[in-house]
């Protein structure tokens, strides 16, 4: 209890504090008010950017559920070398950070990377410049997420083996095909795990760092600048902690607003299956 008050109640105090203060980490802190959230708001063209930015990257949220499921569906089918399957799918979503975001630097490489290589080979067409070009650099990074749809894919699997197949064998017996039965009762059956999944699926697209950082440093042209990558150069790089607080709690708004859209509109599409 004492370190959960001291090191998470009191930082969220403190930093609650900082955001209505001028701190550069040194000084005392300066109280002034709401200028921070002000500047932010009305004065900072960047920061509208790195939203902007944030939530064009969060296009892959829905890219990282459909591919999720259908690894998942795929994998959950009785064949030969099942187990070494599931861990070749799962084994990426382990290996994160610097290392895998170094290794998609190459592939991403528009003069010798094996992505522009194989849109050049298959389809005959050239590939663009991916993280040097303001257009690409967001859609480079939405195909690199789904490195990571291992995680999820494991929760979808788990999901999917607690569906009982008496469910199954009476769609049969009434005549229902694959892709009924997928979506009456394969569908609704792991809708909370949907639920769980797309929830922080939006957490872990609005908190991404290490990617735009690595591969990009928020370039070119401020492309990739991503909202905690803008919120870590000032706390960081310019040493503005009350301004970087600021930034924090509006993600955390931002991030507590759309949890609980999605919670209140999940009564609508998420079956539960104790609920009467």
């Amino acid at each position: 209890m004492i370190g959960f008050l001291v090191f998470v109640v009191g930082s969220l105090l403190a930093s609650l504090f900082l955001s209505f203060t001028n701190w550069n980490a040194l000084s005392k802190p300066q109280f002034i008010g709401l200028k921070n959230y002000a500047k932010l708001f009305f004065d900072d063209p960047l920061f509208w950017k790195s939203v902007k930015v944030t939530a064009l990257y969060s296009l892959s949220i829905p890219l990282n559920l459909v591919f999720g499921l259908l690894i998942a569906v795929l994998l959950n089918q009785k064949i030969k070398g099942l187990g070494l399957f599931r861990t070749i799918y799962y084994l990426p979503s382990v290996i994160v950070g610097v290392a895998v975001s170094l290794l998609w630097v190459w592939i991403f490489n528009p003069r010798f990377g094996i992505f522009n290589l194989f849109l050049a080979q298959v389809f005959g067409i050239q590939g663009p410049a991916w993280l040097a070009d303001e257009t690409w650099v967001i859609p480079a990074l939405i195909i690199m997420s789904l490195w990571g749809v291992g995680g999820p894919m494991l929760i979808y699997l788990a999901a999917l083996q607690n569906v009982p197949t008496s469910y199954y064998e009476a769609a049969i017996v009434d005549g229902a095909n694959a892709w009924q039965r997928f979506l009456r009762i394969t569908v609704p059956m792991i809708s909370p795990v949907i639920l769980f999944n797309l929830i922080m699926g939006i957490i872990q697209s609005f908190q991404v760092f290490t990617p735009a950082y690595v591969m990009t440093d928020g370039g070119p042209n401020h492309g990739s600048l991503m909202y905690v990558l803008y919120l870590y150069r000032h706390a960081f790089q310019w040493y503005r902690m009350g301004y970087a607080a600021a930034q924090a709690w509006i993600l955390f708004v931002l991030i507590l607003g759309m949890t609980l859209v999605v919670l209140r509109s999940s009564a609508a599409w998420v079956y539960y299956e104790s609920r009467k």
